[in-house]
């Protein structure tokens, strides 16, 4: 009998490729403990592609639920800490199972709609939600191998369904014919859409230095030192990333469209049961998206700090590990600073974010053409301490007491 696996090309990753290696398992009969269970026989490929989305998705949906519960939990466990009190202790071991019990209350309560909400909007827009912050995960790579679609544009789609989930919540706001959820919607269209400018203007920093939008091309080149460590403009571009990644998931200090103490939830206020829990994993859903493709991106994937091109188990874990050190910063980052306003999450966007990756984005550019990384860095740390003298300088002499 053929082994499929031995019949792949020298390049594993084509969809194509896996269609022929399981056409090959198929097509010969199989039995388990002496019975037949398989004839053999040849299925059309597009039952095997439906099928392998299927499983791909149901996959990722298990993982994203689990780990949405595990974050749920250790949020709440270290915002006790952080705030001298045990959090969660009651429901199974030191509140274990405090998640699954939301869950469960989750499923069961009561489904209201609003007399006046639109109808199918309503509806609609906590799945759209919620597939934005799911199908970008078909092209984050765990390893070098084990990647859901091994796409040339890979980090681009990333983004590009990513943006779906401002679409559902903006409707989400409008749909509800309420006024605090309309207010949560309109301040989703001033911050979400906004940052995502200088958000793909940090990444493109990467792009322009690796040359390939590919997730793995990228963690690829980053075997020996993290872009972040390889040009002082991807070292700018990923705080630039981080901040714009917790505007564009919502999170404190720039939680203003759902802001409980202003607007009672904002554009989610109206919603209840299952409806409300898509919101709230959506929301976890795009935290790990966003440090996972930070991870990748900026810090070296499953590729650093040991190479892991062909040791699937190290390169998952090491990408594991920098994933959950970024949605760490994000929850200590919630209970330690204050809610700022929507002007100065807009001076931050606009004045502050932009011109940085804008001079990020040239200055990688130029990197990438006359290369020498050690002049980049000499060069960056001598106009910083000019910067900083000047600031000195044009500081206006303290008064002196009366």
């Amino acid at each position: 009998m053929t082994n499929p696996v031995s019949a792949l090309p020298a390049n594993p990753n084509h969809f194509g490729d896996l269609i022929a290696a399981a056409q090959l398992w198929l097509v010969e009969p199989r039995a388990l403990w002496g019975w037949r269970v398989w004839p053999g026989a040849r299925i059309p490929d597009v039952v095997i592609y439906l099928l392998a989305m299927a499983a791909a998705c149901g996959v990722v949906l298990g993982i994203i639920s689990v780990a949405a519960m595990v974050l749920i939990l250790l949020e709440r466990k270290v915002a006790g800490h952080i705030q001298a009190r045990h959090g969660p202790n009651r429901v199974g071991w030191h509140g274990a199972l405090q998640s699954v019990a939301d869950a469960i209350k989750l499923l069961t309560k009561e489904d209201l709609v609003p007399d006046r909400s639109q109808g199918f909007l309503y509806s609609f827009a906590p799945v759209l939600v919620f597939v934005g912050a799911l199908t970008p995960f078909a092209a984050l790579p765990l390893t070098k191998y084990i990647i859901v679609a091994n796409m040339d544009l890979g980090l681009f789609y990333i983004l590009a369904f990513a943006s779906l989930e401002v679409i559902g919540v903006l409707t989400a706001g409008w749909a509800c014919s309420s006024k605090w959820s309309l207010y949560g919607g309109m301040r989703v269209a001033a911050q979400m859409m906004s940052y995502e400018i200088p958000l793909s203007l940090s990444v493109l920093v990467v792009v322009m230095l690796a040359g390939t939008l590919n997730m793995n091309a990228i963690a690829s080149q980053q075997a020996v030192l993290p872009f972040l460590f390889q040009s002082p403009f991807a070292f700018a571009g990923f705080f630039i990333f981080y901040v714009s990644a917790l505007a564009s998931t919502k999170r404190a200090p720039f939680d203003l469209p759902e802001a409980e103490s202003e607007l009672v939830s904002g554009f989610h206020t109206e919603y209840s049961g299952m409806r409300f829990a898509y919101f709230f994993l959506a929301e976890y859903t795009s935290m790990v998206v966003m440090s996972a493709v930070g991870a990748v991106v900026f810090l070296g994937g499953w590729n650093w700090p040991f190479p892991a091109a062909e040791n699937a188990w190290i390169g998952a874990l090491q990408l594991v590990a920098k994933t959950s050190a970024l949605l760490f910063m994000m929850l200590w980052l919630r209970w330690t600073l204050p809610r700022v306003r929507i002007d100065q999450v807009m001076y931050m966007c606009l004045k502050v974010l932009l011109p940085f990756g804008l001079v990020c984005v040239l200055g990688a550019g130029l990197q990438a053409v006359a290369g020498g990384a050690l002049w980049m860095w000499a060069g960056s740390a001598a106009a910083v301490a000019l910067m900083g003298a000047l600031a000195r300088g044009a500081r206006p002499p303290a008064l002196g007491r009366a």
